[in-house]
């Protein structure tokens, strides 16, 4: 209901504020200001990226917990797809997004709800397989001997 309500609300606001600030300040300082904003926001989106790409990197190699740079990486991510649709409500949100310490307060609000039931990194968990044997995996397809080859013999093998 709630995502209902935000695909409605959402377009309303944009186009309440065009209108406002349209009839302020004019159409074309409007539309300056939305392009400029798309521009500026591909600009930021860009370098807090690749910041956030590599701080992921970083905790790959450190083999250390890679949620709070992944959170960072789709807050990120949310702030370029709101910074390039055309309006002064989503941008607002996109250029907050964008700031380091509102997502640092916005990631200890989403971890406080969401409860991890496990994360591991590293080699891969020998619980259910016994160390030393080796796994092949492939795909096998049972043969009924009793029925004979329904073609001819290839000429790989003896019969």
């Amino acid at each position: 209901m709630w995502l209902l309500l935000a695909f409605v609300a959402v377009p309303l606001i944009e186009i309440a504020l065009f209108i406002k600030l349209g009839g302020f300040i004019g159409l074309w300082p409007t539309l300056a200001i939305v392009v400029l904003t798309a521009f500026l926001g591909t600009w930021l989106v860009r370098n807090q990226g690749a910041l956030a790409i590599s701080q992921l990197r970083g905790s790959f190699a450190e083999l250390s917990d890679p949620t709070e740079p992944l959170a960072h990486g789709a807050m990120i991510l949310i702030a370029g797809v709101l910074l390039l649709t055309p309006g002064f409500f989503t941008d607002a949100f996109g250029f907050l997004l964008l700031f380091p310490p509102f997502r640092a307060v916005a990631y200890r609000y989403i971890r406080a709800r969401i409860e991890v039931q496990s994360f591991a990194m590293g080699e891969r968990s020998r619980q259910d397989t016994n160390p030393g044997t080796t796994i092949i995996d492939a795909e096998y397809t049972e043969v009924d001997p009793s029925k004979p080859p329904t073609q001819g013999s290839s000429g790989w093998t003896k019969h």
